[in-house]
């Protein structure tokens, strides 16, 4: 590094090392790929890292760590107090999640700094939230679009949302998954998990309402000669305890807590036959292009982001009973032929080399930019004879913006 880079403040995840979701690892692949070239410091949350574990540099980034969660409620605090520490030293604040855009109307009014935010999908729409929250999170969202010079969707449908909601010319990046591989089976993974000898379907989730989870279970417990595999956090909710409840005495429905070693995980996935997303809300999901770099077949919830992600070319589900015929019409020559398919999209488009170079551009052009661009401001820009020649992505879903998870 050099003392001409350009200083990047890295907003809203629980931190580095990663360990934790997608976020998390945007920011490790980030540092990774553009740290000859910018000076990043990336603010974690205490809470999730012992003592021994709060370094103060990972890799070339500065680590800053506050003592707020960085999910839930606290991180409306522990995202204004990122930002407010940015506004000291950074050029440009990567800030990802909506929690404390109430706070970017003051920095645009009194600073320069240039602000580029990731809208994480359409989070008031999520079913864990109480209506206090959701009320929040969607004006958190309008603050967000309105006062960033360039905001960032990660799915082709919330450019879609965005447009038409905020007249904003949103820019699609979505996650990498080339940090996941097939591993070789050890005779301590069969001995952990006899379960990878069998043909079993896999799903790996938060456990929350909107990403279906009940739904998933149910198709299994009618189709008892099939193994399902659910990993998540069971016990930090009462929908994940009470599921686990009801569920844990099925012969053919296994329920694993989170996983945090990465090759572990992997191979967990990538032993099965099948992936099963339910995911119902958001955009692009960490989880799903990882089991598509993976190689493995999808069936995923019908909805616009699902399809998106996919090209529309994986199988899908709108409920159990979708799920269960499914399962039991689908060979395994046919599951091979939809794993070929999601393989070549998730190489073609998931690698964070190609996702840092997206950053790099977006960063630059925050730097050089002025005024941000509007969808609108485009559009009239434009003749009637380049509308026809464009395939805009604002213009491709209009029937699905605001279809209900």
């Amino acid at each position: 590094m050099t003392r001409s880079n350009k200083k990047v403040a890295i907003i809203g995840t629980v931190g580095l090392p990663a360990k934790y979701g997608g976020f998390e690892t945007l920011a490790d692949h980030l540092v990774r790929n553009l740290g000859e070239k910018y000076d990043f410091t990336v603010y974690c949350t205490k809470k999730k890292y012992a003592v021994g574990e709060r370094q103060k540099k990972y890799l070339s980034a500065k680590l800053k760590f506050l003592p707020f969660d960085a999910n839930g409620i606290q991180s409306i605090f522990y995202d204004t107090i990122s930002i407010v520490h940015a506004l000291f030293y950074a050029d440009v604040l990567l800030v990802l999640g909506v929690a404390g855009a109430w706070i970017l109307p003051f920095v645009r009014l009194f600073t320069r700094k240039k602000i580029i935010i990731s809208i994480d999908g359409i989070e008031w729409k999520r079913e864990k939230w109480s209506l206090p929250a959701k009320l929040y999170l969607w004006w958190a969202e309008k603050i967000a679009v309105k006062f960033s010079h360039i905001d960032i969707s990660d799915n082709e449908s919330i450019q879609d949302y965005t447009a038409l909601r905020y007249g904003s010319l949103s820019r699609i990046i979505e996650y990498g998954a080339d940090h996941t591989a097939v591993v070789e089976n050890t005779e301590q993974d069969y001995e952990d998990y006899p379960f990878i000898k069998l043909l079993y379907a896999v799903k790996v989730c938060r456990i929350e309402p909107e990403n279906n989870v009940h739904m998933v279970l149910e198709a299994f417990t009618e189709i008892k000669n099939r193994t399902l595999v659910i990993i998540g956090n069971w016990n930090t909710s009462n929908y994940g305890r009470e599921l686990r409840e009801r569920y844990k005495n099925y012969a053919n429905i296994i329920l694993l807590d989170p996983i945090y070693n990465q090759r572990v995980i992997d191979m967990l996935r990538a032993n099965a036959t099948v992936y099963i997303h339910g995911h119902s809300a958001g955009g692009t999901n960490p989880s799903l292009v990882e089991a598509m770099y993976l190689g493995l077949p999808v069936i995923a919830f019908h909805v616009s982001y699902n399809k998106t992600t996919t090209e529309n070319k994986a199988m899908y589900f709108s409920n159990s009973s979708d799920l269960r015929e499914i399962i039991l019409a689908t060979s395994l020559d046919r599951y091979k032929h939809y794993a070929n398919v999601m393989k070549e999209i998730a190489t073609r488009r998931y690698n964070w080399k190609l996702i840092a170079q997206k950053y790099d551009l977006l960063i630059t052009e925050a730097l050089t930019s002025g005024k941000k661009i509007s969808v609108h401001a485009t559009l009239s820009n434009m003749q009637d004879k380049d509308l026809l020649k464009h395939n805009l992505g604002h213009l491709k879903h209009q029937h699905l913006f605001f279809e209900k998870p």
